[in-house]
């Protein structure tokens, strides 16, 4: 298939240029969907331009997810398939995001905001010079560019838009969905798998062009609360029991090598996300990850010994333990569909794109999809440093995603 539309280059830049101009931020305190009200601007953009294009069965939910279809174009019997995307971005660094362009990258330092001198430094990330010659969309280094996960919006939105104005390209059904709140790992919590129509899907959630990835963590959450007892400390002895002091105990408890700053590859931790306290009350949040199901387990079992076990040194009701699992390992549900697998690597070679094949550190939409009858892999959207000021985004390398999208499309329609 030959794509050299002159076009769709620009098309993919207008479209993630505008999307990455619109805020987005959820809110994990929140506790609903959508966790910010914002993030209805987005979908609510996207809605139009699917009618726009024609699309059948759009609609935007009661709680901020949007669907479409492009109908399938052919009298083959081609079974449906489903790209996902998500459309909020990390709060981290809010704001308005001010994106900025570099054409023909020189491959050396490049200033985001000379005023208040932010520097993307190749000395803080080496890989910079991969990108050399190519053009590179960042922002001023105040806020989030958001390409986690607005590149793969505009990749899904470019793809569609790009099929339906050449029906001469062959394919079957194909089923898209924007998500909120996937950055609160709650994104999948209210998708609507059976609507969505698809007989399996791919988020286009990563990071770097060729990645593929369809193995998670298996993931939990823990909220650990210390009661104290608070005297004055000049008659304390025998009588104070100093809440923050406990939870310092609590981290002297967790291995030190298995945390994330120490980890790769398969290799699990914990992770210490926010800790508070004085004498009388302190409380921490720590996520738990690890890709095999058994070390998972045990790594719940010990956080649950640890509350114990402070319950037993300083008194009943010292801790109280909140302990949720968050999502799974979808390669457990992916085992028996390696034909999908197969189709995206094919999909790469056919456009010499090297498969980069991972499991993911983290989570997706896919995590919880795959559990929910959807199965549901991982593609990278050309983009890297995700979650912070350097994010950075690379519009050669996103192109070339969009075309990956519609040869998997159009390899499965001539597969049958």
């Amino acid at each position: 298939m030959q794509l050299s539309d002159v076009h769709l280059k620009n098309e993919l830049l207008e479209r993630f240029l505008s999307y990455v101009s619109i805020r987005t931020e959820s809110d994990e305190e929140a506790g609903v969907i959508p966790s910010t009200d914002m993030q209805w601007d987005l979908a609510k953009w996207l809605k139009a331009e699917m009618e726009e294009m024609g699309l059948s069965d759009v609609r935007l939910s009661d709680n901020c997810y949007v669907y479409g279809k492009l109908p399938s174009n052919t009298a083959e019997n081609v079974p449906a398939i489903g790209f996902i995307a998500h459309m909020d971005t990390v709060s981290s660094l809010p704001g308005q995001c001010r994106p900025k362009v570099t054409r023909d990258y020189d491959g050396n330092d490049l200033v985001l905001n000379e005023d208040k001198g932010i520097m993307l430094k190749v000395s803080d990330f080496p890989d910079l010079p991969d990108f050399k010659g190519k053009t590179l969309i960042n922002t001023d280094g105040v806020t989030v560019l958001g390409a986690d996960d607005k590149a793969g919006v505009a990749e899904i939105m470019t793809m569609v838009s790009y099929l339906s104005s050449h029906p001469e390209i062959k394919h079957g059904d194909i089923s898209i969905g924007f998500t909120p709140d996937e950055e609160t790992g709650h994104g999948a919590d209210l998708f609507d798998v059976e609507g969505f129509g698809a007989d399996f899907a791919f988020t286009v959630d990563g990071a770097d062009l060729g990645e593929l990835e369809y193995e998670s963590f298996n993931a939990a959450a823990a909220h650990i609360s210390i009661n104290g007892f608070g005297v004055h400390p000049g008659s304390a002895k025998n009588k104070m029991k100093n809440a923050a002091l406990i939870l310092m105990e609590l981290r002297n408890l967790l291995p030190e090598a298995e945390t994330p700053q120490h980890t790769e590859g398969y290799e699990g931790f914990y992770h210490i996300n926010s800790i508070k306290g004085d004498v009388e009350s302190a409380e921490t949040d720590i996520i738990i990850r690890d890709h095999d199901k058994l070390l998972f387990e045990k790594r719940k079992a010990y956080i649950r010994d640890i509350v114990d076990f402070f319950n037993k040194k300083y008194g009943d009701d010292t801790a109280e333990l909140k302990l949720y699992d968050q999502y799974y390992n979808m390669g457990e549900m992916l085992e028996s569909r390696k034909e999908i697998i197969e189709l995206a690597v094919d999909s790469m070679r056919e456009l010499s794109i090297e498969p980069k094949i991972n499991p993911i550190r983290g989570g997706t939409d896919g995590s919880r999809l795959s559990f929910m009858g959807l199965p549901c892999p991982n593609l990278g959207t050309g983009s890297r440093y995700h979650h912070g000021r350097y994010e950075t985004a690379c519009l050669e390398d996103m192109e070339l995603s969009v075309k990956l999208l519609m040869t998997i499309c159009t390899r499965l329609c001539k597969a049958v």
